[in-house]
């Protein structure tokens, strides 16, 4: 039935039914991602002035199987297709459109997003004035902004989600073949054309959340315990076969970019292993300072996400010029300092999250805003101009203050800035004030 009273559609809360289990593996999910970037990044200060960087993490010959275990973003994706799904499921049944599900979509990963790009705008500018060489300036730009790769496929991924759900309860089994099929294919013609490739930023990352879907609806739980270990299992053998045989990289990393195959198959072991996991998931989840942090974690984990990268490369770049002994990449002293440097930055990050992570919220002003389906889809053309430009020709000062300008004005046509609230809210001060 419709919801025609005074709460409308949009005001349907994203945390209503939320799954505590899926909070606590988006929760860890997020701590790999922040401990393993602590771990990878490592800026080298040259003889002649020039800065590199290096991946000490990825560079380890024994890290390449292990990353198998650690390679989490499947799951991010599996997880958000959970959620997202039931998510729009909820606003349909209160009779809230596709075009309100696309904005609410917009607004809570865009506004994090445009506040991060203008600070790095503004920091980087004022690093250049203060005469760090251009050359470090644009590495710190391509290095803090790598994060927003993730937030272009999970934004291409959960807009896509309408109409995936309607053929998902058509033939579920089919749309997951289907994508999967379009990834192959991808997959196949990458090496004639190399920017084909970039399409499987979209069809591998449906795919995974496609998978989401199929755990929201039941599949995976109605499988008994020995069914979830042999799907786990399965999925292992198979991707040591397609890496096996030539057929793809062994090193996830490699494999993330551009995505491929692998990694939908990751995600299939990946859900598996959740599943099984879920009865010591649930009541640990539970667990009143567990709860309590998955709560507050939970309700700024994008600002958290955008911003560990960039806080991680400006902390390394300052320690870099600082007159200290630095230990070189890779030695047992450098191991050792990683403690600290992720102690450091979740200090650092406690702050940032304290004054930005309230962008992450959607205000009853906001909620109040009716979306168009011409406004949804105007945002969603402005929003991806800039990402399509970082995608095919890479990061730059420029770029991130393009992609600040274009995500404000997704902002403003998506109502995101409630400033007729405000102008309202201020007509009635002064009106009561003149009483």
């Amino acid at each position: 039935m419709r919801n025609t009273g005074r709460h409308g559609p949009d005001s349907v809360p994203d945390t209503a039914n939320r799954d505590p289990a899926i909070d606590l593996v988006r929760f860890v999910c997020l701590a790999l991602v922040v401990v393993g970037h602590s771990m990878m990044v490592s800026p080298v200060l040259h003889p002649d002035g020039t800065v590199t960087t290096e991946n000490t993490l990825g560079d380890q010959h024994w890290f390449e199987p292990v990353i198998w275990i650690f390679m989490v973003m499947p799951l991010f994706f599996v997880t958000g297709g959970i959620t997202g799904l039931q998510s729009w499921r909820r606003l349909k049944a209160a009779g809230g459109t596709a075009a309100q599900f696309i904005r609410a979509r917009l607004l809570r990963l865009v506004r994090p997003a445009t506040a991060l790009l203008a600070s790095m705008v503004v920091g980087l500018s004022v690093a250049g004035a203060f005469g760090v060489d251009r050359q470090v300036v644009q590495l710190m730009a391509t290095g803090a902004a790598m994060p927003l790769w993730f937030l272009a496929a999970y934004l291409a991924a959960q807009l896509n989600i309408p109409v995936l759900a309607a053929l998902h309860a058509r033939a579920p089994w089919l749309t997951l073949g289907l994508l999967a099929g379009l990834v192959v294919a991808v997959d196949c013609l990458r090496g004639a054309l190399p920017d084909l490739a970039n399409a499987n930023l979209v069809f591998v990352w449906c795919a995974v959340q496609q998978l989401g879907f199929l755990a929201a609806d039941g599949y995976f739980s109605r499988l008994s315990r020995s069914g979830l270990l042999g799907v786990a299992v399965a999925a292992h053998l198979l991707l040591g076969l397609v890496t096996g045989l030539g057929l793809y990289r062994g090193n996830m990393l490699v494999n993330l970019n551009p995505p491929n195959l692998t990694l939908v198959i990751l995600g299939i072991a990946q859900l598996a292993v959740m599943e099984l996991a879920r009865p010591l998931l649930a009541p640990l989840a539970e667990v009143g300072w567990i709860s309590r942090l998955l709560k507050l974690a939970g309700a700024r984990s994008l600002t958290v996400y955008l911003w560990h990268l960039p806080l991680l490369v400006a902390m390394s770049g300052l320690l870099l010029l600082a007159p200290i002994p630095k230990p070189g990449s890779g030695t047992a002293a450098w191991w050792w300092s990683r403690p600290l440097v992720v102690l450091v930055l979740v200090l650092l990050l406690l702050p940032v999250a304290a004054a930005f992570g309230h962008l992450e919220e959607r205000t009853t002003a906001m909620r109040a805003f009716r979306c168009r389906p011409a406004q949804a889809g105007a945002a969603v053309v402005v929003v991806f101009i800039p990402v399509a430009d970082a995608a095919l020709n890479g990061l730059s000062l420029g770029l991130l203050a393009a992609g600040a300008a274009c995500f404000s004005v997704a902002t403003l046509l998506l109502g995101g800035v409630p400033l007729g609230a405000r102008r309202k809210r201020g007509r009635r001060g002064i009106a009561s004030g003149v009483k």
